[in-house]
């Protein structure tokens, strides 16, 4: 009798054992995997059963929640939804998250560590905190400013405050509401594929992630290039470029569209945007010089991230003579996002130094309590400071004197370079309108902004679309409220 109840009681003993070996495993081994199996719909309703933190710009929230009283309980909306899309993105119950909404996810949904005051505590509980908020660098005058200079044509808004790396403004047209994809069900879904399917690509962030060949806009790095390693040494001093200009190695003549560019000046090509000018300062540097130079304007850096991931902006690190002149021009296959040539505009506008952009001021839990800030850091050394003082002297005479008039304003030192970039097969597509610039107050100390605006299909007859008609009136506009903005401070 005692032998058989020994038994019994061993055998429920390793019954016992065998269940808390098997809680162990399902609990320690395949959580993960259990956790992330689509059939698993406790994930999706915990991540949905509070409302998400907010995004803001300005301090006031671009963002919200509305409950659904469905068992996805909360779905994300957007008040000014096409205003503020490149910078906040979108966040889907059925299509995940994308640029802010997808780099601050953790803190907007609940689930990072730091909301909680106790270490492990969401592990431990299995429970998510109240979503925490993020506090954008945005100056919501210089978006509106920048999304209505656009008025919907295709292009792209950045702007860059030069001293600290501050993104004030990101915009992309045409835009899209995110609201419209926020939940489940058919909406959402014939929402997605409509926008998918427009030509226009309005889900696409033109600002970071789209590329373009700068044009004569990109000549400012060349210029920097040319000051920078000595061979010029005077800005006003004829450069002994021959007219015409004809491509090394080849019998194609690169034409200049302004009247005096045979055996110009540095000063005289930057304001009036010789072509053959500064394609024989390219093949002068060489190839190595010009790598130099625009490495330290970010150009190839694959991992620039603000927090979202910045597409990398290319200039090839082999090519031939023929193509490094053109290169050197914006053309052949350098190319670049309006983040990148805002960057450009910032460094000049610096005095050399280039600060890393940065979208996020700071992250704070629900209650307001900081939990992280974005601390501003130096990217990269462009140039010499006495590189970027000529830079700027000639950019303030493009738009006092040359082909960036447009983007004056009263009371306000301007510097700017315009670009007209020629694409498609055999250069037929409708040239992108370029304007870098920046701007600084004339009772100021530092400028307050630098800005790049790339219009796609601008509104003119092909051979009368440029940088300075097109392109600068929109930065002119960004300019402006920046320059509101910094006199209230």
């Amino acid at each position: 009798m005692i032998r058989c109840i020994r038994r019994t009681a061993a055998f429920c003993l390793a019954l016992l054992i065998a269940l808390l070996v098997n809680a162990a495993r399902v609990q320690l081994v395949q959580s993960g995997s259990l956790d992330s199996n689509p059939a698993n719909r406790r994930t999706a309703i915990s991540r949905y059963e509070e409302p998400r933190g907010n995004i803001l710009a300005g301090g006031r929230p671009v963002t919200a929640s509305q409950d659904t009283r469905q068992p996805l309980r909360y779905e994300r909306t957007y008040p000014q939804g096409p205003l503020y899309a490149p910078v906040t993105g979108y966040s889907s119950q059925t299509y995940g998250t994308s640029l802010v909404e997808n780099a601050e996810d953790s803190v907007l949904s609940g689930a990072d560590p730091l909301l909680t005051a106790i270490p492990l505590w969401n592990d431990l509980s299995r429970a998510r905190q109240p979503g925490g908020d993020v506090i954008t660098t945005i100056v919501p005058e210089m978006q509106e400013a920048a999304y209505a200079g656009l008025g919907g044509k295709r292009g792209a808004v950045a702007a860059v405050e030069p001293s600290s790396g501050r993104i004030l403004a990101l915009v992309s047209s045409p835009s899209y509401d995110p609201g419209l994809i926020s939940g489940t069900g058919p909406a959402a879904e014939k929402a997605w594929k409509g926008l998918n399917a427009l030509p226009a690509q309005p889900m696409l962030n033109r600002a970071i992630r789209q590329t373009y060949p700068p044009g004569s806009a990109f000549k400012i790095v060349t210029a920097a290039a040319a000051l920078d390693a000595g061979l010029v040494s005077d800005v006003d001093a004829p450069t002994g470029t021959p007219e015409p200009y004809i491509l090394p190695g080849t019998r194609t003549e690169l034409p200049d569209e302004a009247a005096g560019c045979g055996n110009a000046s540095l000063a005289y090509a930057i304001q009036w945007s010789c072509n053959s000018v500064m394609a024989d300062l390219g093949v002068k540097i060489g190839l190595t010089g010009m790598l130099d130079a625009v490495t330290g304007f970010g150009f190839n850096d694959r991992g620039l991230r603000i927090p979202s991931g910045v597409a990398p902006s290319n200039f090839d690190t082999r090519m031939s003579v023929d193509q490094l002149a053109l290169s050197s021009i914006g053309q052949f296959n350098t190319t670049a996002t309006p983040l990148q040539m805002a960057m450009v505009a910032a460094a000049v506008a610096n005095g050399g130094d280039l600060q890393h952009p940065y979208l996020v001021d700071r992250v704070t839990t629900s209650g307001g309590r900081t939990l992280s800030r974005t601390h501003q850091r130096s990217y990269r050394r462009a140039m010499n400071p006495s590189t970027a003082q000529q830079l700027q002297r000639l950019m303030l005479r493009v738009v006092e004197e040359g082909t960036g008039s447009n983007a004056a304003i009263r009371g306000a030192r301007v510097g700017g370079k315009t670009g007209t970039a020629q694409h498609g097969l055999g250069n037929s597509g409708t040239p992108y309108a370029w304007f870098i610039s920046w701007a600084q107050a004339d009772d100021a100390v530092q400028p307050a902004v630098a800005v790049a605006v790339v219009v796609e299909d601008a509104d003119a007859v092909r051979g009368q679309i440029s940088g300075g008609g097109d392109a600068a009136p929109v930065a002119r506009a960004v300019m402006e409220a920046a320059l509101r903005n910094e006199a209230r401070r």
